[in-house]
């Protein structure tokens, strides 16, 4: 007995010391202490600081940016054998205490100034229309790259938040502070890719922070809210969003937060994997719980009479585009996704409330004021999740407050938003299959439900300029096949300016290369005169907001996901933008 037990404790040290020679000694060493091709991993006081559960997530994502594999194929078990092996020869190490990065310079929270971009759409609006004007279409073409900050992660979709002097960006479960006039790293907060994710939250999407005073604001991969220190970057409190539930729910985090009053205001994504959808209002000072609003009623609750199958439990109707907000009537307007099943609709009989929604909420409390369904019964996974645009501007010939929105289904809305009232829907594509037309009740008169598009428009950045009267957009001609296919059958995506009060489209830019899916990119409008905008197979352009005159253009040669913004330092315009894996600055 005595000798098989010892046969049996060899076993179990050598089982894995075998399996890290098989997978790890050819770049650190057979005795895991380093080699040219890799560092030591015995005796690491990084390695000893880490769980076996960060080291396990680790070994699963690998490191691009160190030029660590992902090690994702290998079983399970195996990936936590070498963890315990990694945690066991560094169990003696000395570890000391983390501390943040000694910053180039102090960072000092100050009061929101002139040229700040201090939100995700750089105003509560979500209108991408900047009033620098700095750079204009008579110098935009002596624009310059000024500095570049590479980051591990390639289809970074973040938007760059800008206030004293450093740049706020995020990559997954991620959050730098940069030095706005070199690009240099001031701070970084991280943490491990959370285990059991799904769609988009798995691929550790994100696409941005908020700012309040002394602390920056990030959603996580699991829907969890955390609050940092500005100066530092030290973790101040956390709060998972959803509440506990019996139901299993894949929620997951991609999202910008929103601030309105001292609240963070924040969604979820998940509903291709079964969510119940809601947005909720944290407490900025402790992350407590405000409201919350759901988007899929239950039994007894208002809009449960629009699901005629059994009951939605797990119905969708994600919220993980940032919102937009009106403080003259303290109105928070937010997009909802698809229902689900998104395809397999035999359960789910009725319109489906509040799926494929903009909602008006009262910002205060949550309470719903008024919604617009964009499509009822969605079987094509047509999120409403694009930008919700409140512009107030002259229209049909009297002062008005409008809500603009290209839908993902094709259709261009405009909306009086006080009351939800629909004043316009046109289609912004030249085919749209599966709606005849939206009637005079605001509801489609559905052709094909199945028809084309799907998605016609998605969740980038659009812009209104007061100076044209335009509505800038990037939209997909994806209806493809007889009688029209575009062109060659494969679809392509173009930068179209639209006018508000036809519907009309007043010019375009196609867009060269294949339309490959999750290439969306956002545009930027300024008094300048300019729009900005990604070229999602490759390039950062500018164009004149008039006719769409090309006027200058930077070859990114990477594939284009995120919206471009600007700030002023120094009393100096600049333009950044988040391409593949890097974020770009570009100035005069």
């Amino acid at each position: 007995m005595r000798v098989l037990a010892l046969f049996l404790s060899l076993a179990v040290q050598l089982l894995p010391r075998q399996l890290f020679r098989e997978r790890c000694a050819s770049c650190h060493g057979e005795e895991a202490r380093g080699s040219a091709k890799g560092p030591g991993l015995a005796m690491n006081p990084r390695v000893a600081r880490q769980s076996v559960e960060q080291l396990r997530a680790y070994l699963e994502r690998g490191n691009a940016g160190a030029g660590m594999p992902s090690f994702s194929d290998l079983p399970p078990a195996d990936l936590l054998t070498l963890a315990r092996y990694l945690r066991r020869i560094n169990v003696e190490t000395i570890a000391g205490p983390v501390t943040s990065p000694v910053a180039a310079r102090k960072i000092t929270p100050r009061p929101p100034r002139a040229g700040d971009w201090i939100t995700y759409n750089g105003d509560l609006s979500g209108n991408r229309y900047s009033p620098l004007k700095q750079i204009t279409a008579a110098n935009v073409s002596s624009l310059k790259l000024k500095w570049v900050f590479p980051m591990a992660h390639f289809g970074l979709e973040v938007t760059p938040l800008a206030a004293d002097g450093v740049l706020y960006v995020t990559g997954p479960n991620q959050v730098f502070a940069l030095d706005a006039l070199t690009g240099s790293s001031l701070w970084e907060y991280s943490r491990p890719l959370s285990p059991g994710m799904l769609g988009d939250a798995k691929l550790g999407t994100n696409r941005g922070v908020a700012l309040l005073r002394d602390k920056v604001f990030f959603v996580t991969d699991n829907a969890h809210l955390l609050a940092l220190e500005r100066a530092t970057g030290r973790l101040l409190w956390e709060t998972a969003m959803a509440p506990a539930s019996g139901e299993r729910h894949h929620y997951g985090g991609t999202m910008a937060p929103l601030i309105v009053h001292d609240t963070v205001i924040a969604g979820v994504a998940g509903a291709d994997e079964g969510i119940r959808g809601f947005i909720a209002a944290f407490h900025a000072d402790s992350g407590a719980l405000a409201w919350r609003r759901w988007t899929v009623p239950r039994s007894g609750e208002p809009g449960i009479e629009s699901w005629q199958g059994k009951e939605p439990v797990t119905g969708g109707g994600s919220t993980w585009l940032t919102g937009s907000y009106e403080a003259a009537t303290d109105t928070l307007y937010w997009a909802t996704g698809n229902p689900w099943p998104d395809g397999d609709d035999r359960e789910r009989p009725g319109d489906n409330l509040y799926t494929n929604c903009v909602l008006a909420l009262n910002a205060r409390t949550g309470d719903l004021k008024w919604h617009y369904q964009f499509t009822p019964h969605d079987v094509k996974d047509r999120d409403a999740t694009e930008p919700n645009v409140l512009v107030d501007t002259v229209y049909r010939g009297k002062p008005s407050k409008l809500l603009l929105h290209a839908d993902r289904n094709g259709f261009f809305y405009v909306i009086e938003r006080d009351s939800g009232k629909l004043l316009l829907a046109r289609p912004f594509l030249r085919r749209v299959d599966w709606a005849e037309r939206i009637g005079a009740d605001g509801r489609p008169v559905v052709k094909d439900p199945r028809g084309c598009p799907s998605d016609a428009a998605n969740w980038d950045a659009a812009a209104f300029s007061p100076l044209t009267r335009l509505y800038y957009v990037l939209a997909l001609e994806e209806c493809t096949g007889k009688p029209t296919g575009y062109p060659e059958q494969t679809g392509q995506r173009f930068l179209r300016a639209l006018d508000i009060e036809t519907g009309n489209i007043a010019w375009e830019i196609p867009q060269p290369g294949p339309a490959r899916a999750k290439t969306w990119s956002g545009v930027l409008a300024t008094a300048g005169g300019l729009v900005f905008y990604g070229r999602p197979n490759g390039g950062f352009a500018a164009v004149d907001q008039r006719n769409g005159k090309p006027l200058w253009e930077f070859p990114a040669n990477v594939r284009m996901k995120a919206s471009p913004m600007t700030f002023t330092y120094g009393g100096r315009q600049y333009i950044a933008v988040a391409a593949g894996p890097n974020i770009l600055c570009f100035g005069l």
